[in-house]
């Protein structure tokens, strides 16, 4: 069961599969994001550089780095509200 300091959403697109991506002493896990391509730890660690990378990602048209992996009733507005509030 994860830490309520650990961190399962992803920082740039809210995705979350419950895999941990960052550990409970803020170290990275360096986990790749299906949905935006984002490696945790890498430009992802503080919010100038999230906020460039989800405006790039969206400016795209909000593509899936694995694209199968994308759910059939997908809606990115009810995604990027598990953005963790000090990524947003």
């Amino acid at each position: 069961m994860p830490d309520k300091r650990d961190e399962t959403a992803c920082r740039v697109c809210g995705v979350d599969d419950g895999e941990i991506l960052w550990g409970a002493h803020g170290f990275p896990l360096y986990v790749i994001c299906d949905c935006c391509g984002t490696e945790s730890g890498i430009g992802d660690d503080n919010l100038t550089q999230v906020r460039e990378l989800r405006g790039y990602w969206v400016g795209r048209g909000a593509p899936w780095a694995e694209s199968h992996r994308r759910p059939k009733n997908w809606d990115l507005l009810r995604q990027i509200q598990n953005i963790p509030e000090e990524w947003r």
